[in-house]
């Protein structure tokens, strides 16, 4: 069983003002990138927007990112050697920075990840005190906290596929904590995240991945656990 310690322990002898947001909930957002994924990447793109920019090495950002991508907790004494631990793990990665964007939140991380020939894109915003919300997947409106349990289904844009796909979760006695719907357009793909309190079945997520008009099923239990 690896150490434990505190996060603030992590990032090196010495650490620029560090805060749950540069560190724990850039953990967060790495985590639940690599559920999106299914994996540990091969590759990562990780690109730090507006206040993230400008601090990201100094606040021990960088070793964060890398440690949650490489499926470590907030907790793991492992991250401060993260860097030296992705290589061993053949884990490629480019940072990034810009400095002003202002569509983005001021601790917005976006995440490129290629594991073989599946690839991501994750935009992931840090609030505070480790709490995080996933703004975007592949490029659809998402705003989930990945804390609960979520569903991410791809979908062609159906008539009725809300209410049925809401009826099969309801069927399994999960209840409905949030739901975003994003689309393309009119009749388009359809992308519906789901934060659940409690879980589903395997037999109901098998049952969802089935449905002709269903594309890609992506169930997150909790990026904690």
């Amino acid at each position: 069983m690896a150490e434990r310690s505190s996060i603030f322990d992590m990032i090196g002898p010495v650490m620029i003002g560090p805060s749950s947001s540069h560190t724990a909930g850039v953990v967060r957002i790495a985590r639940a990138a690599l559920k999106v994924l299914g994996g540990i990447p091969d590759e990562a793109i990780i690109t730090f927007y507006n206040s993230f920019a400008r601090t990201y090495e100094g606040h021990g950002s960088d070793k964060a990112i890398v440690a949650g991508l490489l499926n470590y907790k907030t907790d793991d004494i492992r991250i401060k050697k993260a860097f030296e631990l992705a290589e061993e793990a053949g884990l490629k990665y480019t940072f990034k920075s810009v400095g002003s964007a202002g569509t983005y939140h001021p601790n917005t991380i976006k995440l490129h990840l290629t594991k073989g020939e599946n690839k991501v894109e994750v935009i992931g915003e840090s609030l505070g005190g480790g709490v995080i919300n996933i703004s975007k997947v592949n490029g659809f409106t998402a705003n989930i906290t990945a804390a609960s349990h979520t569903l991410i289904i791809t979908a062609k844009d159906t008539k009725g596929s809300i209410a049925f796909i809401s009826n099969i979760i309801s069927n399994d006695a999960a209840n409905i904590a949030t739901m975003s719907v994003s689309r393309k357009g009119k009749n388009d793909i359809a992308c519906l995240a789901i934060e659940m309190d409690t879980g589903l079945k395997t037999i109901t997520l098998e049952y969802l991945k089935s449905l002709d008009w269903v594309m890609d099923v992506i169930y997150i239990p909790d990026i904690d656990m």
